[in-house]
């Protein structure tokens, strides 16, 4: 075998096809991300708003229903946004900010296991806050287009 067959073999050089694998991949894991935190957790609230607004946790002091209602609109309405790469930027800082509340402030004296969820979806929507929606996101189309 070839030196070169077999450092690209190591290193998983997949040559040209490289930036098309990439930019599919950075698209699925935006839309499954966003529609994990959607279908698991903001749509929930949505459909229960009435029923959670009463007793929602207040960690920044602004009210239990403004809390509530910030929240919903982070995990369906960003949810949605991140998904289809619109103002991809925002929504992800939006969703973010909401889970590292919920991770350093609300759930500050919880074991790490009840915080882990949250950390988690706050490092993937900073990557989408740091690297935007990618080559397939309506920003991209949008950024084109004018």
């Amino acid at each position: 075998m070839n030196k070169k067959v077999i450092l690209k073999l190591v290193f998983l050089d997949l040559g040209p096809q490289w930036d098309k694998i990439k930019d599919f991949t950075f698209l699925s894991l935006r839309v499954i991300v966003a529609l994990s935190m959607l279908s698991a957790h903001g749509y929930g609230k949505l459909i229960h708003f009435s029923d959670k607004a009463p007793h929602f946790p207040d960690p920044l002091g602004l009210g239990s229903f403004l809390s509530l209602f910030l929240v919903t609109g982070a995990e369906f309405f960003g949810s949605i946004l991140l998904a289809v790469g619109l103002l991809t930027r925002w929504s992800a800082l939006s969703l973010c900010f909401t889970m590292c509340v919920a991770a350093f402030i609300a759930d500050w004296g919880e074991p790490f296991a009840e915080k882990e969820l949250a950390i988690l979806y706050a490092l993937l929507f900073g990557l989408f806050l740091v690297f935007g929606g990618g080559k397939y996101s309506m920003d991209h189309i949008i950024r084109k287009k004018f």
